[in-house]
């Protein structure tokens, strides 16, 4: 039971990190689209910091 618990936990915590990392995340509501120069455009009509490339 206890290492049930352990990972449950872990994948948890895991989980949470990535979401974190990722653009467009928390209340910015997710990706939406792409712009032609490769930024996020989020569900919020923002564009994402991210440094990442945008290739949806």
């Amino acid at each position: 039971m206890l290492k049930f618990l352990l990972i449950a936990a872990l994948s948890m915590f895991v989980a949470t990190a990535y979401a974190q990392n990722t653009p467009c995340s928390g209340k910015k509501g997710g990706v939406a689209a792409c712009t032609k120069d490769g930024k996020f455009i989020c569900q919020n009509s923002t564009i994402s910091q991210s440094k990442k490339i945008c290739q949806k």
